[in-house]
C-alpha cells in the first residue's frame, strides 16, 4: 500500500512539473512575439528607398494621410506600400504555416507542406488559368461578372481540392509509407508545373509577363485590398483550426483511440484538409507561390514547445509569420536597393531543410 503522503508528493511534483512547462512554452511565445514584432519595425525601413528604424516609426506613428497627395513621400511609402507588405507577410507565413502543420498532423507525415505535396502548384495552375485564359472554373457557383481576384482565388481553390484529396485518399491506402505520399506529391507536383508551362506556352506576350511575375512568389504584389482578402480567410481557417487543437492531439495517440475519445476522425481530417486548401489558394493566387514555409514552421515551433497543438499552433504560427518576414527583409537587403521576389529567399532556405529531414527519417527507419 503507498503511504498517503507519497501519493500527494508525487501529484504536487507532476503538478510543478506541468506548471513549469505551461510557464516555458508561454515564455517562448512572448519571446516569439517581440522576435516578431522588431522584424515588422525593421521590416518598414528597408526596400527600393532605405529608412532608418526611427525613421520608419516616425512614419508608422504619423498614421496614413487623410490626404495622400500631401503626405510627405515616406509617409507615402510606409502606408500604401511598406504596412501592407509586412502585414501580408505576417499573415501569410502564419497561414502557410498552420496549412502545413494540420497535413503533418492528418496525414502523420513531417515531410508534409503544401509545397512538397504539389497543392501550390496545383494552385498556381488554378490562377494560371485564370490569367491566361480567363476561365471561371467556379462559374456554375460564382456570377461570370465577378471580380478577377475572386475569380483567380475560386480557380486556385478548386485544383487544390483535387490534388489535396488525391494525396489523402492515396494516404489512406494499407502499405503507403510516408515516403510514397511525399513521392507522390512530387508526381503531382510536377504535372501541374508541366499544365502551368503549357498555358505560359499559349499565353500572349501581355498574359505571359503577368504569369512570370507572378510565379515568382513576391510580396511587392501585396496591397490594401489583398491585405483584408488574407486576414478573412487565415483569421477563420486558423481559429477553426485551433478549435480542434485537442482533437489534433487525440488523432496523434491513432484512430482507434482518438475514436473511443469522442473525435470524429474522418470529418477532422476532411474539415483540416479542407481549411489548408482553402489557405493555400487564397495565399498563392494573390501573392505566387511562396515555397517551404510550410514545411520550415511546423518543426520550429515543435523544437520550441513540444507537440501540444494549444502550443504548437500559435508557435507554429509565430515561426511562420518570422521566417516569411525575415525571408522578405533579405530580399529587400540582398540587391539593394532592387527586391528580390521572396519565393527564392524561402526556397534557399526551404530545400536544405528538407534534405535534413530525408536523411533524418532514413537514419531513423535505418
Amino acid at each position: 500500500m503507498i503511504p498517503p503522503d507519497s501519493e500527494k508528493s508525487d501529484t504536487a511534483g507532476i503538478g510543478g512539473a506541468y506548471t513549469a512547462h505551461l510557464r516555458k512554452n508561454l515564455l517562448f511565445l512572448l519571446l516569439m512575439l517581440l522576435v516578431m514584432g522588431a522584424l515588422c519595425v525593421f521590416g518598414l525601413s528597408v526596400g527600393g528607398a532605405s529608412y532608418t528604424v526611427a525613421e520608419s516609426w516616425r512614419a508608422l506613428l504619423a498614421g496614413p494621410a487623410a490626404d495622400p497627395a500631401a503626405a510627405d513621400v515616406r509617409r507615402q511609402i510606409i502606408w500604401t506600400l511598406r504596412v501592407p507588405r509586412v502585414l501580408s507577410a505576417l499573415l501569410s507565413g502564419a497561414g502557410l504555416a498552420v496549412a502545413g502543420l494540420t497535413m503533418q498532423t492528418i496525414l502523420r507525415n513531417p515531410l508534409a507542406s503544401p509545397y512538397t505535396l504539389g497543392i501550390s502548384a496545383a494552385a498556381s495552375f488554378g490562377a494560371g488559368l485564370g490569367i491566361i485564359t480567363k476561365l471561371n472554373v467556379l462559374l456554375a457557383v460564382l456570377p461570370a461578372a465577378v471580380g478577377y481576384d475572386l475569380m483567380i482565388i475560386g480557380n486556385s481553390f478548386i485544383f487544390t481540392v483535387v490534388c489535396t484529396f488525391l494525396i489523402y485518399f492515396l494516404s489512406k491506402l494499407k502499405k503507403v509509407s510516408a515516403e510514397t505520399v511525399v513521392l507522390f506529391g512530387v508526381a503531382m507536383m510536377y504535372v501541374f508545373e508541366a499544365a502551368t508551362s503549357f498555358l505560359q506556352y499559349i499565353g500572349k506576350p501581355e498574359e505571359l509577363a503577368e504569369l512570370v511575375y507572378w510565379m515568382f512568389g513576391s510580396l511587392s504584389k501585396a496591397s490594401w485590398h489583398k491585405f483584408y482578402i488574407i486576414l478573412v480567410c487565415v483569421a477563420v481557417c486558423a481559429v477553426l483550426t485551433y478549435r480542434n487543437a485537442w482533437n489534433f492531439n487525440a488523432l496523434l495517440l491513432g484512430d482507434e483511440s482518438a475514436q473511443s475519445g469522442g473525435v470524429h476522425v474522418e470529418r477532422l481530417r476532411v474539415t483540416g484538409l479542407l481549411l489548408s486548401a482553402l489557405t493555400t489558394a487564397v495565399i498563392v493566387s494573390l501573392l505566387g507561390p511562396i515555397g517551404f514555409i510550410g514545411l520550415v514552421a511546423p518543426h520550429v515551433g515543435r523544437m520550441l514547445v513540444g507537440g501540444d497543438h494549444r502550443f504548437l499552433i500559435p508557435a507554429t504560427c509565430l515561426a511562420g509569420a518570422i521566417l516569411l518576414i525575415l525571408a522578405d527583409t533579405l530580399s529587400c537587403l540582398v540587391l539593394a536597393p532592387a527586391v528580390l521576389p521572396v519565393g527564392i529567399m524561402t526556397s534557399f532556405v526551404g530545400v536544405p531543410l528538407l534534405i535534413y529531414l530525408i536523411m533524418k527519417r532514413r537514419r531513423e527507419h535505418w
